[in-house]
Formats: C-alpha cells, sequence, structure tokens
C-alpha cells in the first residue's frame, strides 16, 4: 500500500444537481422520478388509486341500493315516503365522504412513498417498494391525519360560509348572489397562499420525521421568500394535467358514440346506448386513473424537490448532500441520514454584496440625471491682427524681416538677430615650429620668442637616431 492517494471516480449524479434549483430545473427534473423508477411508483399509484376507486364506487353504490330499495314498499307521496327518501340520500352522501376521505388517505401514502423516493434518488439511490415502505411507515398516520385536518378546516370554512350565504338569501336573495362572489373572490387569494405555505409539511413529515405541529412551522419558514416560484410550479402542474385530461376525454366521447352504431347497426339503439356508454365509460375512467396517477407522482416529486431547494437555499443543504456522496463513493459506511444532519441551521447569503474598504470610491450609482441644454457659449470678440515686430524700412532697403524675430519667454521676441555662440570655449591654439640651419624643425620657445630654437643643456642632439 502506497502513501499516494489512490485514483476514484467520480460520484454518481441523482435526479437533479446538487445546488440551489431554478424554476425550469424543478419543472423538469418533476418527471426525473417517474423515468428512473416507473415501476415502483407508477405502479404502486395506479394499484392505490385503481382500488381506492373500485371500492368506493362498489361502497357507495351499494348503500345506495340498500337504502333506496325500501322506497318500493312505500306510497310515492306520502310522507313516511319523504321521510325515506331524504334518509337515504343523508346516508348515501355521508357514505360518500367517508369513503372519499379514505380514499384520501391511500392517496396521501402514495405521496408519501413518492417523497422518500425522490430524496433517496437525489443521492443517485434506488430502493424497492419495500424498503420504501419501512421508511414510510412510522410516520404514516402523521400523513393521514395531517390529511384529515385539513378536509376538516375545509369542510368547516365551506359549512360557515354556506350558512351565511342561507342566512343573506333569506333576507335578501339578490344580496347573496353579490356576497357570494364576493366571498369566492376574496378566498381564491387566501387559498393560494395557505396552498403555498402549507406545501412542504408532507415532505418535512417524511424527510425529517417531524411531528404535525413541527411541520407546520417547518414549512412555513422554508417557503419564506419563495411563494411565487412555488406557486408557478403547483399552478401550471396542475393546468399541464388537466388540460392532457380535457385532451383525452375528447377522443373517448367520440368512441362511444361509433360503439352504439358498431354494437347495433340495426338493432334496439337503446341497448346499444347502453352498452357503449358503459364500455366508453369504463375506457375514459381507466385512462383518467392513468392520468390522476401520473399527476399524483409527478406533484409529489415537484413537491420533494421544492422542499430540497429550500433547505438548500436556507441551510446549506447541499454541502451535507455532497458530503455524503462523496463520503459514501469513497467506501464509508454507517453514514448518517444527510437529510436530518443541521435541521433549523441558518447560512449566510450565498452572493453577499462587495464590501469597499475606506478610501476608495463607492460602488457605482448609476448615471448622473441629465442637465437641460445650455447652448453653445458665446464667441469672443474680434480683435484683429496685430501689428508686426519689426519697423518698416525705406522702399530698396532690407529691414530686420530678413531675419524673423527669435522666440524668448513666453509671449515674448528677441529684439536682435545674432550669431550663435559655441556652448564652450575654445580649445588653444597649436604651438608654433619655425625651419633650423640643418633643415629640422624645431619647437619654439615661447620664452625666447616665437622663432628661436632651443638647444640641449647636456649637448645631446636629440634628433640623432644614435643619441
Amino acid at each position: 500500500m502506497t502513501a499516494y492517494p489512490a485514483w476514484t471516480p467520480a460520484s454518481r449524479p441523482g435526479i437533479i444537481p446538487l445546488h440551489p434549483l431554478t424554476f425550469g430545473t424543478i419543472l423538469g427534473r418533476s418527471f426525473a422520478a417517474l423515468r428512473q423508477n416507473p415501476r415502483v411508483l407508477l405502479g404502486f399509484a395506479l394499484c392505490v388509486q385503481a382500488v381506492a376507486y373500485i371500492l368506493v364506487i362498489l361502497a357507495i353504490g351499494g348503500v345506495a341500493i340498500a337504502s333506496f330499495s325500501r322506497l318500493d314498499t312505500m306510497r310515492p307521496g306520502s310522507d313516511d315516503y319523504q321521510a325515506v327518501l331524504a334518509g337515504s340520500v343523508a346516508i348515501t352522501v355521508v357514505v360518500g365522504a367517508v369513503l372519499g376521505l379514505a380514499a384520501g388517505a391511500l392517496s396521501v401514502i402514495v405521496q408519501g412513498v413518492v417523497v422518500s423516493e425522490v430524496a433517496h434518488a437525489v443521492l443517485a439511490e434506488k430502493l424497492t417498494l419495500g424498503a420504501l415502505w419501512r421508511k414510510v411507515k412510522p410516520v404514516a398516520w402523521r400523513l393521514i391525519g395531517y390529511s384529515f385536518l385539513v378536509l376538516l378546516a375545509i369542510t368547516a370554512v365551506v359549512a360557515l360560509a354556506g350558512v351565511s350565504l342561507f342566512g343573506i338569501a333569506a333576507l335578501a336573495p339578490g344580496a347573496a348572489v353579490v356576497v357570494g362572489v364576493l366571498l369566492g373572490l376574496a378566498a381564491l387569494p387566501v387559498v393560494w397562499w395557505l396552498m403555498v405555505k402549507l406545501a412542504l409539511v408532507p415532505s418535512a413529515i417524511i424527510i425529517e420525521r417531524a411531528t404535525i405541529g413541527d411541520a407546520l412551522g417547518r414549512s412555513w419558514r422554508l417557503t419564506r421568500g419563495r411563494f411565487w416560484p412555488i406557486l408557478g410550479i403547483i399552478v401550471l402542474l396542475n393546468l399541464i394535467f388537466w388540460g392532457i385530461s380535457q385532451v383525452v376525454s375528447i377522443p373517448f366521447s367520440f368512441a362511444s358514440v361509433a360503439m352504439s352504431t358498431i354494437i347495433t347497426p340495426t338493432g334496439d339503439p337503446q341497448v346499444g346506448e347502453i352498452i357503449a356508454l358503459i364500455a366508453g365509460g369504463l375506457l375514459s375512467q381507466a385512462v383518467i386513473l392513468l392520468i390522476q396517477a401520473v399527476a399524483t407522482v409527478v406533484q409529489a416529486t415537484a413537491t420533494a424537490l421544492i422542499y430540497i431547494d429550500c433547505r438548500m437555499r436556507h441551510e446549506g443543504l447541499d454541502l451535507d448532500l455532497l458530503t455524503y456522496v462523496e463520503r459514501r463513493d469513497a467506501g464509508a459506511q454507517g453514514l448518517p441520514d444527510p437529510y436530518l444532519e443541521h435541521i433549523g441551521r441558518v447560512i449566510a447569503p450565498r452572493f453577499p454584496a462587495p464590501a469597499y474598504a475606506p478610501g476608495y470610491p463607492p460602488p457605482y450609482q448609476g448615471y448622473p440625471a441629465p442637465q437641460s441644454y445650455q447652448g453653445y457659449a458665446a464667441a469672443p470678440p474680434y480683435q484683429g491682427y496685430a501689428p508686426p515686430p519689426y519697423p518698416a524700412g525705406p522702399y530698396g532697403q532690407a529691414t530686420d524681416a530678413a531675419h524673423p524675430p527669435q522666440p524668448g519667454a513666453y509671449g515674448t521676441y528677441a529684439l536682435a538677430y545674432s550669431a550663435p555662440q559655441p556652448a564652450y570655449p575654445a580649445s588653444p591654439p597649436p604651438p608654433q615650429t619655425q625651419q633650423s640651419a640643418a633643415g629640422t624643425t624645431a619647437p619654439a620657445d615661447p620664452a625666447h620668442g616665437t622663432g628661436a630654437a632651443v638647444e640641449p643643456q647636456d649637448g645631446t642632439d636629440r634628433e640623432s637616431p644614435w643619441a
């Protein structure tokens, strides 16, 4: 084993990049979890919704048949007939509401499984349905309890508004319509606001193992500053799947009409219409169930991604996720759940405003306000040409114009032209020599005159090469 670090492959990417997400990334990646694990997510959601739908239809149909069958033994129009009819309607409505709540509880379980799968898919982990259920099972009752609380709150608000409108209608029917329209318009932004502020409660319950009260507080804090992106994602996904369901329902309406003519082309039209309606209804309901299952998975995925994005922005969850992924891919075992680390941590903004040191100019504040046009400045007055600096001579005589004035100090001129002078003194003239009688030259001695020859004192001829 060497002391040098070994090469390790890059970490496996999950369904999202591990940094704060944009609007388009959340919207596009909402379909990624369904593509990564379709057998678990779509299969589970479709089975749950189909079972719930069939049970609700069968139960409501059985209760309705049992309650309304008593009317066959009574005379129509009698007091007992009206009482039994009202009781049968009430029993059917109550049973339908209870079964609808039960079906809603099952859809909440589907949402919990999807949220748990998305939390692991972000870390590039793929679990089986059994492993996901073991993670959701301890907090499943909290999800069901939260859904019941929401339904009770909605029922209470709707009942209170209905009673108020009935009371107003008893006094003034026209005013009740106006008040109802105003209440509906006023309730719409409130519903949207609460829908956004409470959108992360199921994700907090599943991922953080939080109680209902703690999950409400967590969702309220994490959605601060993210209202419009969250609202846009939720509304846009609902519009997408609503449009898909409307587009799909149109062909089935034509198919039911075509089937009635194919099944009974010359027979009894009533039997053909009944068979066509039943077949078309079953086909359309099957397709609608498939669309609802896909919508449930995609919307739950979007909610989980919004929760992860909000925690990245507020608490730096991406740092914990990156650390977990790097240590896991390096071979570490028994790592703690990164989603349970540093819950509620507050971090500084990712891109703080730049600071400026003392003595430096402040940051750019924009262009100054435009000034009003002042026009061009006035031109200076005309002064004419100045007189020449030299006097004019008589005709035919040279003037100082032949020698132009030399510039002196700034703004002045020299009065006369002079020959240039050397910058250094002249060198002394060379010594003079004279011819001797023998034809040789001897240097002149300045002490004995210009033409006197200097005799050597020792009698030696300095000019002879043999001296």
